[in-house]
């Protein structure tokens, strides 16, 4: 094992596929100055026709995906901004979510769409949409990686289907280290992974809220409380049955979720344990989301309606009626 950043773990799994499949080619605004850190040496490595600068039109560089891989390519995609998806979200939905079903299966879309996500970052409302709901909702496979283990892992299962898959890279996780194996692996999609083991209450969180179920795990712990943290890693396909046993051992259930609380992962999470697993509740489920207001510039105000450690905390102590 080796210890490396979040932003390196991407970096590795795309020069690793790249390598490995030549029809594998990066697309994206600025991905051969590596702005974002994750593709940086590939130009130098694979060349200009492998690594391609695009101008700032994501309908346009989506599209241009979409027919490269009904040509037989592999295409990654890299928005720099997660609430660019909106941008293009014909091509996402209609074209890259529909084409496979409306030509009966007769091709192929390989496509992998990595969305930067920039919710804690202060920029503002039109740019701080966590995104994975709208295409969650379309049948779209989603993936959400909280470490570099399973952003590596997930990034390069995604790379390999042929399917589209969409990865949500949370930017607050770019500089978070953790231990990544030396030799090539890969994760399945549709695995969730049980981050800390508990008895007491099950915390399904979503992205970067991990590590914050994490640490509040840790001061609910001193409390005497017992908390499993649950990652979904991937959101659809859900892995609803790692779900419904935790919460079957626990009796209770919070999902931490950094969407609007209305048509949120956390609705639908809620809902499918409300539903298949009602009988083994001991008590209301709790959704923790931000509220129905758009995402203030104002650093103050973003980390009060963000969620975070000390909303979980608070929520869990709320839902057990003990003192916080």
């Amino acid at each position: 094992m080796k210890n490396i950043r979040y932003v390196q773990a991407i970096n590795e799994a795309l020069f690793e596929e790249m390598q490995r499949d030549p029809k594998v080619f990066v697309l994206g605004e600025d991905v051969r100055h590596a702005l974002m850190g994750t593709t940086t040496g590939l130009v130098e490595e694979f060349g200009e026709k492998r690594v391609i600068d695009t101008p700032i039109s994501e309908a346009g560089f989506t599209g241009m995906a979409i027919g490269a891989a009904m040509s037989g390519l592999r295409p990654v995609v890299e928005y720099e901004i997660n609430t660019l998806q909106f941008v293009a979200m014909d091509q996402l939905v209609n074209q890259m979510g529909r084409l496979r079903y409306m030509v009966g299966g007769q091709v192929n879309l390989p496509i992998t769409v990595r969305v930067v996500g920039s919710g804690s970052s202060g920029f503002a409302a039109q740019h701080s949409e966590s995104g994975w709901a709208q295409l969650v909702h379309v049948g779209l496979k989603v993936v959400v990686p909280s470490t570099p283990y399973d952003a590596k892992g997930l990034l390069k299962s995604a790379i390999r289907e042929d399917d589209p898959v969409i990865v949500y890279e949370p930017v607050q996780l770019y500089g978070v280290r953790g231990e990544v194996p030396e030799e090539d692996y890969t994760i399945p999609l549709g695995v969730a992974d049980v981050k800390k083991e508990g008895n007491d209450v099950t915390i399904v969180a979503v992205g970067h809220l991990v590590a914050q179920a994490l640490d509040a795990a840790s001061q609910l712990e001193k409390m005497g409380i017992s908390i499993e943290v649950v990652d979904p890693r991937t959101l659809y396909p859900l892995d609803k049955q790692t779900i419904l046993q935790s919460v079957a051992k626990t009796g209770r259930l919070v999902v931490a979720d950094d969407g609007y609380r209305f048509c949120s992962m956390a609705s639908e999470i809620a809902a499918t344990v409300a539903e298949e697993g009602f009988s083994f509740l001991k008590a209301p489920i709790r959704r923790i989301t931000r509220p129905m207001v758009p995402v203030p510039h104002s650093i103050p105000l973003l980390q009060e309606v963000s969620p975070s450690a000390t909303h979980i905390t608070q929520t869990v102590g709320s839902l057990l009626g003990v003192a916080r």
